[in-house]
């Protein structure tokens, strides 16, 4: 048995011991101090030291959920390594209720960060400093953006083998390759070599009992893969669908957009996935699929304007 002692913010978390640190992260105007949430649940034996977070966009809540449900299981006599829980990495936003920080910026676009920039890129900085390079794995929790749903999904780099292993491990129906986008955490922890899975699921200010679900398992599952923690005898191992590319429908004219297909749902090249009227039905446009796919996100408001993007699916090559 080795020693597994790990410090966060110059507190030392010892072996099989379960610490919550608030670290500081700024003042507000009324003087009152936001601080960033952490949990730390240390195992006895080393071994990887996977990070959780959510809520870097404050409206998206599963992801809170999902950890907050990851926590009550996970006993620190029973780990082999270390788990490192953020639920809350935008506690502006989440406030608020707003995706973005108070001066607007999106803080999945400012990482790695810097210690002089914006209030973004000093949150992106702390988060960096203090978790990222503490880890060797991480899953960042996410849902879709306001006014849309998100079936359960794993975007990742499947073409790296360490990535790939957890994002099959993990188990939603599909996982995807996706590139890392400019500014983002999983760009920012990709390039210091550490294997980053990004979950998607369910809708913004709505907790969605499925996708929570989906998450938890999905999460204990990567545990097991990567021997932190036995995997539960209530979950399974799943075995999910792969694809290398996505596809958004976007709305031909603007109007009312009645959709016809659900979450989830197989489609074929051609078939009609919903349609677009004026208030009165003068004119109907049918909203058809240019190739076979599942469906993985769709519009909820069905006002709908020119170039609107409205069903997006992952393409079955």
């Amino acid at each position: 048995m080795t020693d597994n002692i790990i410090e966060i913010a110059k507190e030392i978390i010892h072996p099989g011991q379960t610490r919550r640190l608030d670290l500081p992260v700024s003042r507000l105007p009324t003087q009152t101090m936001l601080s960033l949430p952490i949990t730390i649940v240390n195992g006895v034996e080393t071994g990887p030291r996977l990070w959780l977070s959510a809520a870097i966009h404050g409206d998206e809540l599963n992801g809170v959920e999902i950890i907050r449900q990851v926590l009550a299981q996970i006993k620190s006599e029973k780990l082999r390594g270390t788990l490192l829980a953020v639920p809350i990495v935008n506690v502006f936003g989440f406030i608020e209720q707003s995706r973005y920080l108070p001066d607007r910026r999106d803080l999945n676009r400012s990482f790695p960060g810097s210690e002089t920039g914006s209030l973004a890129a000093r949150l992106a900085n702390l988060f960096m400093r203090e978790i990222v390079n503490r880890s060797t794995h991480g899953i960042d929790l996410h849902t879709a953006a306001i006014n849309r749903v998100n079936l359960p999904q794993i975007r990742a780099n499947l073409q790296d083998p360490e990535t790939y292993r957890c994002a099959k491990a993990f188990g939603t129906r599909i996982i995807m390759h996706a590139n890392t986008r400019d500014g983002s955490l999983r760009q920012a922890a990709t390039k210091k070599g550490i294997p980053v899975l990004l979950y998607e699921a369910g809708e913004s200010l709505r907790f969605d009992s499925n996708a929570i679900a989906s998450g938890v398992q999905g999460i204990l599952r990567v545990m097991n893969c990567l021997e932190m923690y036995e995997l539960p005898e209530n979950v399974t191992e799943l075995e999910p669908i792969e694809v290398t590319k996505s596809k958004w429908i976007r709305a031909s004219r603007g109007g009312i957009f009645h959709l016809r297909i659900n979450l989830g749902e197989q489609v074929t090249k051609k078939q009609e996935l919903g349609f677009i009227t004026d208030v009165v039905g003068e004119y109907q446009v049918k909203v058809r699929a240019s190739v076979s796919g599942i469906v993985i996100s769709h519009s909820l408001n069905p006002l709908v304007n020119q170039g609107d993007a409205i069903i997006h699916w992952a393409v079955l090559e």
